[in-house]
Parts: structure tokens; C-alpha cells; sequence
């Protein structure tokens, strides 16, 4: 068994709203080293903990946890659509170990996934079926949300069971730090939009584009200064950073929902998978981050960071 842990945020305005050149050159290369820490650690299975935003999991039913032992990607916002390389036996191991750990997940035998899954496996693999993964997702956007105490058992249990097999596992958090894009929120959406948030997977091809150009839009008027989105909160992201990077992730456990909103806006809720990702590499021992990364991005309405760590010991 060996274990390593790359972090990263996902945006799906990369490539649609970007920031000046310079910015997208220093993302480039933290990336590029990123995808070096990977190759050099060769992983046979990804552990990809990742939120959705409305294109795979809806109100019809909606888990805080799900364990995919099969999965598709929708393809929205221009990432690769189709199936994912699910290791299905590995993900059956963790799922079975998460329920025998005392903490609640269901599986799915037909995950759709979209680009908070999709984005990270293209950008350090290429492609979503470059190489086995377990897809699990973690409620980051529609309340009501769980305890962060119960994201870090849930990572704890993830952790002991691939301490347990004889691969090389990445383990893999997708997700933006501070962040509050123009995502609806239930209670106070419009009847019509209540009901795509009950059931939206089967929307045309017009009603994405035009969902996802008011997206693009938000975030060229946030980079403008005219949108009314809440501010990116560099204080908070690199306050959290250094909690995952100390290796004692039980500070996080006093954490409130109202606390993540107010700080950091509603989409803060994706750090999450960031700490299911460093609570599962601290169950397999101490760790130390190796590389850290982080920046305000607000053309693409993102704390955006980039983050590896390692066992300290073989």
C-alpha cells in the first residue's frame, strides 16, 4: 500500500472567463508540477472526492455521501462526457468499510457526475477514463448540510480502507475554496427552477448553454467589481490551508454551516472534499504537504489552490 494526496480547485470558467495571462501562466505551471507529483507517484487508483452542482444529483434524492460503483459525466461546461473508469471492486471495499465505520453513505450503480469530477481527472490525467478511479461524492451545495465533523469520519474510514490494499492510491479533492457563484438556493429559488433542482437531468442542449452563460457572465461582472456575489475571502482559504497542512484536522469540527456561508459563501461548502481527502491520508498517518498553491481568481469566482501531500512515513 502507498498513498498520496493531490488538492485542487475546480472552476468551470477556466477557458471561458480567464484572468491575464500571467495569472493563467502561474496556474499552468503549479498545474504542470501537480501533474509531475502524479506521474512520479504512478497511482493505480484515484479516489476522486468531488461535490455536484445540480447536473447529476437533485431533491428527488439526495445523499450527503455517495460511493459511485459506476459513473457517468454529464459534460457540462465543455468537459469529456461519457463513463468513467470505475474500479468497481475498490469502490464496493470503501463503500462497505464507510458503513462498517458507523458513518452513513449510499452507492450507485449509475453516478452521474459533472465537471467538479470531470475537470481535475482531464487536467492531471487527460481524459476521465485515463486511469481506475472511485468516484465519491460529497453534498457541498444543497441544505441541508451536514456537520464538517462528519466529512472528516468519512475521510477518516475512506482512509483506513485503502490503507488496506496493495495499490497505489491517489486520493483526489476537487473543489473551490471561498467561493459564491449565482447557484440557486431551494428554499428561495422560483417555482420553475425548484423543480430543475428536484429533477434536471434530462434538460436540453439550449437550456445548458443558457445556464452556463449566466454563469460565464457572473463571473466577467465579479472580475468587473459590478456583480453583488459575495467577495473571495483570502484569509479564510489560507486559514483553512494551514489547518490541512498541520495534520490535526479536528479544529475544522467547530465549524458551522452558517460559519463557511458567512465567511466564504455558500460554495465555500466544496472545501468538504478537501477535508474528506486529507482526513482519509491522515487515517493512513502523519503527512506533510509538499507543495501549496493558492490564489484569488476572481475571473473565475474562486479561491483557487493547488495542494500534495505525502506520508511522512513508507
Amino acid at each position: 500500500m502507498s498513498v498520496a494526496l493531490c488538492a485542487l480547485s475546480h472552476s468551470p470558467l477556466m477557458g471561458r472567463n480567464d484572468p491575464a495571462q500571467d495569472v493563467i501562466a502561474e496556474v499552468d505551471a503549479e498545474l504542470a508540477a501537480a501533474r509531475r507529483f502524479v506521474t512520479d507517484f504512478d497511482p493505480e487508483v484515484v479516489v476522486v472526492f468531488a461535490p455536484d452542482h445540480y447536473n447529476g444529483v437533485f431533491y428527488d434524492l439526495l445523499p450527503p455521501f455517495c460511493v459511485g460503483r459506476a459513473a457517468l459525466s454529464v459534460g457540462d461546461y465543455g468537459t469529456q462526457a461519457g463513463p468513467l473508469d470505475v474500479d468497481r471492486d475498490t469502490a464496493h471495499l470503501i463503500a462497505t468499510h464507510v458503513l462498517d465505520s458507523g458513518v452513513d453513505t449510499a452507492v450507485s450503480e449509475r453516478m452521474h457526475v459533472d465537471h467538479g469530477f470531470a475537470q481535475p481527472l482531464e487536467l492531471l490525467f487527460g481524459s476521465i477514463a485515463a486511469i481506475p478511479t472511485v468516484p465519491i461524492f460529497i453534498n457541498s451545495v444543497s441544505t441541508p448540510l451536514g456537520p464538517v465533523q462528519r466529512i472528516r469520519l468519512l475521510g477518516e474510514a475512506v482512509g483506513r480502507a485503502v490503507a488496506g490494499l496493495d495499490k497505489r492510491v491517489l486520493l483526489l479533492g476537487s473543489g473551490g475554496l471561498s467561493h459564491d457563484p449565482p447557484v440557486p438556493q431551494f428554499d428561495t429559488a422560483p417555482e420553475e427552477v425548484r423543480q430543475r433542482l428536484i429533477d434536471g437531468r434530462n434538460i436540453t442542449d439550449e437550456q445548458r448553454a443558457a445556464r452556463e452563460d449566466r454563469v460565464i457572465t457572473a463571473g466577467r461582472d465579479f472580475a468587473a467589481g459590478t456583480a453583488t456575489l459575495q467577495p473571495l475571502n483570502p484569509v479564510w482559504d489560507n486559514q483553512l490551508l494551514d489547518i490541512l497542512a498541520d495534520g490535526d484536522l479536528t479544529p475544522i469540527d467547530a465549524w458551522t454551516v452558517a460559519d463557511f456561508v458567512a465567511a466564504a459563501g455558500n460554495s465555500s461548502h466544496e472545501v468538504r472534499t478537501w477535508i474528506a481527502a486529507y482526513a482519509a491520508l491522515s487515517a493512513v498517518g502523519p503527512y506533510r504537504m509538499t507543495s501549496r498553491y493558492y490564489r484569488e481568481i476572481p475571473e473565475w469566482i474562486a479561491g483557487f489552490s493547488i495542494t500534495t501531500a505525502v506520508p511522512t512515513t513508507p
